[in-house]
């Protein structure tokens, strides 16, 4: 008698960005399913109405990648490199926030509003301990690889997988929508982490 492994069904969000529901929708954009991006939308409604926004993954015929914003007065010769990456996935045994399908952060939007600074308990402080070795493992990794050449997509990269080796989240990904896990700049390099205890 011999044992098959039960495949798991794929898990599929909602790829307009003030959506992100699960679904079982296999509606796709035309061009990503052209272009072989891997985004699906819950119905047309999700999809009409995000379609200004999601077009900035597309690859651009005839460009590697181009300026979306031709009138903005750039002060130096650097650009930004478009078409975006699609968002990168998370492995199902990492623990989500409450934004990481819907973007929006209610336990924080509900904490705000109540105006207290919550005391950690002495047992809080021990997890915080561990989750800031691991933010500073990640930054770590992430500094590495800084230097003039390598491009914001590459710190993303690493950035991304070294959260996901510690079993924790990315927390920019899908924050307010925002489509990469670390928030970066060719000035200063601003890194946020959640790790979830």
């Amino acid at each position: 008698m011999t044992a098959t492994k039960t495949q798991q069904p794929e898990v599929r969000h909602c790829c307009a960005p003030n959506c992100g529901k699960v679904t079982t929708s296999s509606l796709k954009c035309p061009i990503c399913l052209k272009q072989g991006i891997n985004s699906y939308f819950c119905n047309s409604r999700c999809f009409r109405s995000s379609f200004a926004m999601h077009k900035a993954i597309h690859k651009k015929e005839g460009a590697e990648s181009y300026d979306p914003f031709p009138e903005f007065p750039y002060a130096g010769e650097l650009r930004p490199a478009y078409p975006l990456t699609p968002r990168k996935e998370v492995p199902a045994k990492v623990k989500l926030p409450d934004y990481a399908q819907t973007g929006e952060p209610i336990s924080e939007i509900k904490n705000d509003r109540t105006n207290k600074i919550r005391v950690l308990t002495a047992d809080e402080i021990k997890k915080m301990r561990i989750v800031c070795e691991l933010g500073r493992e990640v930054l770590d990794a992430g500094a590495a690889a800084v230097k003039p050449g390598v491009t914001t997509e590459e710190i993303d990269k690493i950035i991304h997988e070294e959260t996901i080796k510690r079993k924790a989240y990315p927390s920019p990904l899908n924050y307010f929508n925002y489509p990469k896990s670390v928030c970066t700049s060719v000035n200063e390099v601003i890194c946020h982490e959640r790790f979830p205890c």
